[in-house]
């Protein structure tokens, strides 16, 4: 049992006699009152998102997942296949089970997905990841004289923030957490 201060984006949890994973969550300190934390959960089992607010006093069963590396085959309609990089084994998750992660995800990738009671529920992306930029604006001369910033199309379609002075062919280095530039590869 956790409580609510130890609620965190991607855990796993049994709400209501339900599986569901946090997709987002935010901890509220009201001016009067005790605090509480409002999140958004999606159930695994029917893929809904729900709102759920959670008290001090809640105690929420978190759920022991098995993670395996598995890398990224291809992706197609049908949805992303990976493989069990020790078994061989193959399986097929569709971009709504990955939500955000599709965006940072390319193929080749060696990822952690995670599994419960054989069935697998999600993937685990690492803190930070390296892709190439495939189109941005070229950088003018003066523009330099600030932090400006530009949008950048990388190889997975994500737009992100970046320096005048990154071009198109350059790796660079994106937070998976809140999708913001970090730096260059």
């Amino acid at each position: 049992m956790i409580t609510m201060n130890e609620i965190k984006k991607g855990l796993c949890l049994r709400v209501d006699g339900r599986l569901v994973r946090v997709v987002d969550f935010q901890h509220v300190k009201p001016g009067k009152g005790a605090a509480f934390v409002r999140t958004k959960i999606k159930e695994i089992e029917s893929g809904r998102v729900l709102e759920k607010t959670f008290r001090d006093s809640d105690r929420i069963e978190e759920i022991q997942l098995e993670g395996r590396q598995m890398q990224l085959l291809y992706s197609d309609d049908a949805g992303y296949h990976f493989m069990d990089e020790s078994t061989y084994e193959q399986i097929t998750l569709s971009a709504d089970d990955l939500g955000d992660a599709v965006s940072y995800l390319k193929e080749n990738d060696v990822i952690r997905v995670d599994f419960y009671e054989n069935r697998a529920v999600g993937i685990d992306l690492p803190a930070a990841v390296e892709l190439t930029v495939s189109k941005t604006e070229p950088a003018v001369r003066g523009n330099t004289a600030t932090a400006a910033t530009k949008p950048a199309t990388l190889e997975t379609g994500l737009t992100v923030q970046v320096p005048l002075f990154i071009a198109e062919g350059e790796k660079v280095k994106v937070d998976t957490r809140t999708g913001e530039f970090l730096g260059r590869a």
